[in-house]
């Protein structure tokens, strides 16, 4: 079993522990309802350690940050067209 240190796992919720909490609660839930792991795992590990890894390998990620994100491309694919013109 690997320990995630928090500080690895806080940026990936934006910094808010409940966030986290739930990210890997609903991740949990899906893993037990039967969906495929996204990380290669060992025979051994539980649910919620293969939900906090594919949580801290960046797998899992919060749809703010997500979207965040998408927005800063955008936003850069703009400024690149306006410095061409």
């Amino acid at each position: 079993m690997n320990n995630q240190p928090i500080e690895e796992l806080l940026p990936k919720s934006d910094w808010s522990i409940y966030r986290l909490v739930r990210m890997a609660a609903n991740r949990t839930t899906e893993l037990a309802d039967g969906s495929a792991s996204l990380i290669k795992k060992s025979g051994t590990d539980k649910l919620t350690t293969i939900a906090l890894d594919e949580i801290s390998q960046g797998k899992i990620i919060y749809k703010g940050i997500a979207e965040q994100f998408l927005q800063d491309q955008k936003a850069e694919i703009k400024q690149d067209e306006i410095e061409e013109e």
